[in-house]
C-alpha cells in the first residue's frame, strides 16, 4: 500500500493531543492543555503560524532557537528538494562525503579562532557528550566545571554539567568530579581550575534558562585561566550561535576569547534535519584520534548523513541572505527600548537583558502593598505560577508563543526567528502592555487560577484578538 502523507494528514486532523496522550506523553498533553498551548497548527512561514481555525500566530519561542531563519525558508526547503530528486548516496559510512567537507569548510571560515577540525553530530546534546569526551581524552584528567543554571542537554552526561537540579532528580549517578563555580566570578573559576584536575570548563557565553549574561571580559578572561591551568575552555553556542545573539558567535562580541571547542547546532538545521557539529583545535582532535586504529574512535551512524550536511550548507546561506545578525541586534534592541519604556509605569518589571534576539523579562516583588500581596499569593501557590500568567495570557490573548525562561524563575524568554519585522514587534510589544496592565492588579492571582482552571477542563480555545 502507497503511503500519502496529505491524505494521511487530513484523515487524522484534530488528533494531535488524543495520539500523544494515548501513546507518547500524556503528561505533556495535559500540561499544554492547562496552559492553553493545545492548538493545532497547521501551516507556518517565517516568524508565523496558523491553526486549524485560521487564526494567525507570532512565534517569539522559535522552537527553542532552532527557527532562526523562519520556518520553511525558500533557501532551505530548495536546497532539500533538490537533494532528493538527485538521489545521491548516503550513510555509505566507509567514505569521505563530499557534503560534509563542504560543511567542516564552510563553518571552520565563518568560525575562525584557530579551530581545525569539525565533528558532526546529531543535535546540541551529543556536541556536549562528544566534547566531554574528548576534553578528557586530550588532558587526561575527569573533572569538569560548569555553572549554576547552565543547561547543555539532558542525555546522562550532558546532564552531569546541567546547573538545575530540575533536570537531574531521579537520574542519578551522574559523571564524578562535575563541580559547579559561581556565575561569572574569575576567582572561583581559578580555585577550582588550581586544584589541578580539571579537563574542561564547559560554558554557554549566555546562559539560555534566564538569559544570563556574563560581564564584559569574563570570557577572554576565564579562556586564559583555563589555559594557564592546562584544562580547555568550551564554549557551547547550540543556542547562541548562528546569529541569535547580533553576531555569528555570541563571543564574537566578547573580544579575544580562545576556545578550544566551540559547539553548534539547533539552528544549523534551518528548522527541518537535526544536526550538530563541534569545532575542535587541532591540538585536541589530535590527542584523541592518535592513531589509524582509533580513526573512528568517537563516531555516530548519522552524523555525517547528507539530508543533514544539505540543511547545514542552506541554512548558512539562509543566514546570510536574510542579514539575519544585524536584523537580531535592531529588532532586539527595539523590543528591550519598548519594554524598558514601560518600567515606570508597570512595578513588577524589574530588568530587561538582551543581546541581539536572546531576551529575558525579569520579574520582581512590587512596591504597592496591595500588588505585593497578589504577588506573595501567586509564589505561595507555586514559584513557577508568575511568569505564567505573563505567557498563558500572550497565547491565549494574543496569539503570541513564548516560554518562561527557567524552573523557579520570574523569568518570560523570548528567542524568535531572526527574520521578524517591526511589525512583529510592535505586536509584541502592544500585547505585553496589555498583560502587564492586567497583571498589575490585585486580581492576578485569582484570574491566572481562573484560567488554568478552565483550561484543565476545556482546553485553552479561548478567541484571542487580532494583532
Amino acid at each position: 500500500m502507497t503511503f500519502d502523507l496529505a491524505s494521511t494528514l487530513a484523515k487524522h486532523a484534530g488528533r494531535n493531543a488524543e495520539l500523544h496522550a494515548a501513546h507518547i506523553n500524556p503528561r505533556f498533553a495535559t500540561v499544554l492543555r492547562t496552559i492553553g498551548y493545545d492548538n493545532v497548527y497547521t501551516r507556518a512561514q517565517g516568524a508565523h503560524l496558523w491553526d486549524d481555525r485560521g487564526h494567525k500566530y507570532l512565534d517569539f519561542l522559535g522552537g527553542y532557537a532552532v527557527c532562526n531563519f523562519g520556518r520553511n525558508h525558500p533557501t532551505i526547503k530548495k536546497a532539500l528538494a533538490d537533494y532528493l530528486a538527485l538521489d545521491l548516496p548516503t550513510m555509505v559510512q566507509f567514505e569521505a562525503p563530499l557534503l560534509s567537507g563542504l560543511l567542516a569548510e564552510e563553518l571552520k571560515r565563518r568560525v575562525g579562532r584557530g579551530l581545525d577540525y569539525v565533528f558532526f553530530t546529531n543535535s546540541g546534546t551529543e556536541g556536549v557528550e562528544a566534547a566531554i569526551k574528548f576534553a578528557k581524552c586530550a588532558t587526561g584528567r575527569p573533572a569538569l566545571l560548569h555553572a549554576p543554571k547552565a543547561f547543555h542537554g539532558l542525555s546522562s552526561g550532558s546532564v552531569s554539567i546541567n546547573g538545575c537540579e530540575s533536570f537531574r532528580e531521579g537520574f542519578a549517578p551522574f559523571l564524578p568530579e562535575c563541580r559547579m563555580v559561581a556565575f561569572d566570578d574569575l576567582a572561583a573559576l581559578e580555585r577550582e581550575l588550581a586544584r589541578g584536575d580539571v579537563a574542561a570548563f564547559v560554558i554557554e557565553p549566555i546562559q539560555g534558562k534566564g538569559v544570563n549574561i556574563h560581564s564584559p571580559g569574563y570570557l577572554a578572561a576565564a579562556a586564559r585561566l583555563c589555559h594557564k591551568y592546562g584544562a580547555l575552555f568550551v564554549a557551547d553556542e547550540v543556542q547562541t550561535g548562528l546569529g541569535r545573539t547580533g553576531s555569528f558567535l555570541a563571543i564574537d562580541q566578547e573580544g579575544d576569547v580562545e576556545p578550544d571547542m566551540v559547539i553548534l547546532s539547533k539552528a544549523l538545521s534551518g528548522g527541518y534535519v537535526p544536526v550538530g557539529a563541534v569545532l575542535v583545535r587541532a591540538e585536541v582532535w589530535k590527542k584523541v584520534f592518535t592513531t589509524l586504529d582509533r580513526a573512528i574512535v568517537h563516531s555516530s551512524t548519522f552524523h555525517q548523513g547528507a539530508m543533514a550536511m544539505t540543511a547545514g550548507l542552506a541554512s548558512l546561506a539562509a543566514y546570510d541572505e536574510a542579514r539575519a545578525a544585524d536584523n537580531a541586534a535592531k529588532m532586539g534592541a527595539m523590543i528591550k527600548a519598548g519594554v524598558d519604556a514601560m518600567k515606570p509605569r508597570f512595578e513588577m518589571i524589574k530588568e530587561v537583558r538582551q543581546r541581539g534576539l536572546m531576551i529575558g523579562i525579569e520579574f520582581g516583588a512590587p512596591k504597592s502593598l496591595m500588588l505585593r500581596a497578589a504577588w506573595t499569593a501567586t509564589h505561595a501557590m507555586d514559584k513557577n505560577l508568575f511568569a505564567q500568567a505573563v505567557v498563558i495570557p500572550l497565547m491565549e490573548d494574543h496569539r503570541i508563543i513564548c516560554q518562561v525562561a527557567g524552573h523557579n524563575q520570574d523569568v518570560v524568554k523570548l528567542i524568535p526567528p531572526l527574520v521578524i519585522d517591526e511589525s512583529d514587534v510592535q505586536w509584541f510589544l502592544r500585547a505585553f502592555e496589555d498583560v502587564m496592565t492586567q497583571l498589575h492588579r490585585a486580581s492576578s492571582p485569582v484570574s491566572l487560577l481562573a484560567r488554568l482552571g478552565r483550561n484543565a477542563m476545556f482546553g485553552g480555545k479561548k478567541e484571542a484578538s487580532a494583532p
